[in-house]
Parts: structure tokens; sequence; C-alpha cells
């Protein structure tokens, strides 16, 4: 295949972490030739890394895509969620694919609009719904296509968010606040929507949904308990959440995600000036902590989701129950068990570790991805928005259930309803 191009929109932790590194690995298929980045640090050390010229390094979206001319094949589009619709609907209009970071936008209206939208210019929208390009669940996917375990009756998934993860992320993070960013159902689980959906093979017709944000509150905040961590915590030692042992000991890790000067004085300088400092009882979060999704699919098999913050491990677990045999499996232990009810025989199956994020499939889609613009069908990608438009309106259906105490939501009537004011 012959080397494309791309711009990368954010490059962040998923712009510039997770699928930036692909064309550094693999230049002969892949280059990026422009980034758009309004962090200026972060913007020249992506720009010297990616080798990449002054004039094709911009601030903001707007200033790269108002030029008369493309500078890429492809924009891959990493800003945060409220922030997508704009530059996808710009930089289709202007030709470019694009690759999504999910989710498409805290608006399903958005949503639509950007799927008709790759429609009407005829260009490849895909959606980074990453887990569609492991093996864990390609492998779960063709099981259940080939019929070895008869007709899907049932399916059980975990999300175990893992408690450091959902302070970190969605407590003290960027997507802690749902009216900035989206409800959690949206944000951290249109992936298991989606998964969900795409291994079942089915429109998913109805759900209902409860869950809330129980313990990350103000009324749990120990008593005398600072704003932030580092101003003198009573329970600096008792507290699983202290930002200062957790950033600076086996954290440290993710203090990437907030600083580039990973020394001890840079990330204690962060602690100091950003949101991850902050107390977890007393930040501005208002993203649920727990939540559970019922689904009813075509042809009646059901699903049950549930998410929770409160977990040892970050994983997804899966119990898929059919008619003639049960699948299960553990993303973290990157391995599924398949169970026959007439022999009683189990097969095991293994993968190899995974290179990469998301079980592989941060490197995986962007492969495919370029794969599918040249030789595939510009609507019918792994991860197209046309599939995704429809998991992530069953995320929205299901804040919306949350909100009326588990009120049965209708996708199809849902779904009617917005497309009609939603025509571009």
């Amino acid at each position: 295949m012959k080397q494309m191009t791309a711009i990368i929109i954010g490059a962040g932790d998923r712009g510039g972490r997770a699928y930036a590194p692909y064309a550094l690995e693999n230049p002969h298929e892949f280059k990026i030739t422009g980034v758009a980045e309004p962090n200026k640090d972060r913007r020249i050390k992506f720009q010297k890394e990616h080798n990449i010229s002054i004039e094709n390094s911009f601030e903001s979206w707007e200033e790269a895509f108002q030029l008369k001319r493309k500078i890429a094949d492809i924009a891959i589009i990493c800003t945060l969620d409220r922030h997508h619709y704009k530059p996808t609907m710009r930089a289709l209009e202007l030709g470019y694919h694009v690759l999504l970071e999910k989710p498409m936008s805290p608006d399903p209206m958005e949503c639509i609009a950007m799927e008709q939208a790759a429609q009407k210019y005829n260009r490849n929208l895909t959606i980074c719904h990453v887990l569609r390009y492991t093996e864990f669940w390609t492998a779960i996917k063709k099981v259940i296509s080939t019929g070895e375990i008869g007709e899907v009756v049932s399916l059980q998934l975990n999300e175990n968010v893992e408690v450091m993860h959902m302070s970190h992320s969605f407590v003290r993070g960027n997507w802690n606040n749902k009216e900035r960013t989206s409800p959690m159902i949206l944000q951290k689980s249109c992936h298991d929507m989606d998964i969900i959906s795409f291994v079942i093979g089915r429109d998913c017709k109805r759900v209902s949904s409860y869950g809330s944000l129980m313990h990350f509150k103000e009324d749990n905040a120990p008593v005398g308990a600072p704003k932030r961590c580092l101003d003198g915590c009573p329970v600096e030692y008792e507290c699983p959440y202290h930002a200062g042992r957790y950033y600076l000991g086996e954290g440290r890790g993710w203090a990437r995600k907030f600083t580039e000067d990973y020394t001890n004085e840079g990330i204690i300088k962060a602690l100091n000036d950003t949101p991850y400092g902050k107390c977890v009882y007393r930040s501005d979060n208002n993203v649920v902590d727990h939540q559970v999704v019922n689904m009813e699919f075509e042809g009646g098999a059901t699903a049950t989701f549930s998410m929770c913050g409160f977990t040892r491990e970050q994983t997804r677990i899966v119990q898929i129950m059919g008619t003639k045999g049960e699948i299960r499996g553990n993303m973290e232990e990157n391995s599924i068990s398949i169970f026959n009810f007439l022999t009683k025989h189990e097969t095991v199956i293994k993968f190899d570790n995974p290179i990469g994020g998301h079980g592989g499939g941060d490197s995986s889609i962007i492969r495919t991805f370029l794969r599918e613009i040249q030789f595939g069908n510009k609507q019918d990608s792994v991860s197209s928005a046309l599939a995704s438009v429809r998991s992530h309106l069953m995320a929205f259906a299901a804040e919306e259930s949350r909100l009326n105490k588990g009120q049965s939501i209708n996708i199809d009537h849902y779904y009617r309803s917005l497309e009609e004011n939603t025509k571009i």
C-alpha cells in the first residue's frame, strides 16, 4: 500500500500517545505531516518528534482548516468531547478522511449530522471504538458467528474501571463533569454499548438504566480535609486517593496526563496548579461512579452491563450465554473460555500479550483504517459512523432512562425523533 499522511487535531494522550506512534513505527505506511494543539510545549515536542514543518504546526483546528488546501489525506481528531463536531464537519467538507476519537459528540443530533456528512462527502468517518480491533473481541465475535454456542440468549458485561482510574479521569480529570464533557455512560462506556452490539450482531430495541454519584462528593469528605491534598490533609495515610502519595508513587505514570515535567518537582507543581491535586471529595465532579444498563435486542436476546469505579483492577469481564454453549472472558487476562453443553468440553484461548493500548486496539485501528481508505468501502468500515451512531444512541437513551428512574426507552422511536430534526 502507498504511504498516507495525517494531521493530528489534539496531540494529547489519545492523539499523541495512542495513535501517532504508528507513524513512527511504520513510516512506509503512515506519516504525520501536520498538528493542531493549543498547548505550546506539547505542540513543539510533537512537531519535533514527527519532523513537521513550522507552516503545518497550528495552535487550533480553525487555523489548520482555514487553509485553502489539504495538507494530508486524513484528519485524526482527538479534541475533548464537546469539541469534536465542528472540526469533524469542516474536515469532511475539505475532503479529509476522518478518524474520530469516541464519543462522537455529547449531542445525539451532532452524531447523526456527522454520519450524514460522511455520506454526503463520500469520506471515511471511523470512530475509535478500538475494542472492535482487538484479538479478544474479534475472536468472541467469530465464535458467535460460526454458531458454536448456538443462538445468543443473554450477555453480561462488567466494566471494572479501577478505583484510581476512576479518581484520576472521572473525579479530578477531564471527564469529571458531564456539562463540560459527557455523561459517564457515553464517555467511558460507549465502548461497551458498541462492543455488546458488535458481538450480538443485532439491533438493540430497548434500554433501561440506573446509577448515581454515590461516593465522590462533599458529604463524604473527611473532617478537616483541605481542598488540595498537598495543603496538609489530616487523613493523608488513611485515604487511598491522596494525590501526592499516588502521583509521586505508584501512579507516577498517570502524571504524564497532566504535566510534561515528570520530575518530583514538576509533578508537585502540577498538583498545586491543576485539578489533579484536588481532594476527590472537593472536586466539581458530577458524573456517576456506578451505573447498570439493561438491554433487549431484536429477536429477544438480552444484555446487562455494569460499570463501577470501585474495583481493584481495570478490565472488562464478559459472559455470553448461548443455546449450545457459553463464552467467558477477561480482557486483563487476555483469554476466553468456550464451553460446549453437549460434549462438556472447554476450550481456553490465551492470546499473545498485545502491543499497544486497549488490548492492541489502538494500533490495530490505524492499520485497518489506512487499508479501508485505500481498498475498502467508505461506508462499511469496522467502526464506521453509521454503525457507531446506533450504539451511541444506546448510551444516550441509557442516560435518559437513568435520569427518569429507569424508564424503558425504545431506541427506534428515539432515533426517529432525532433524525427528523437533523438534516444537513
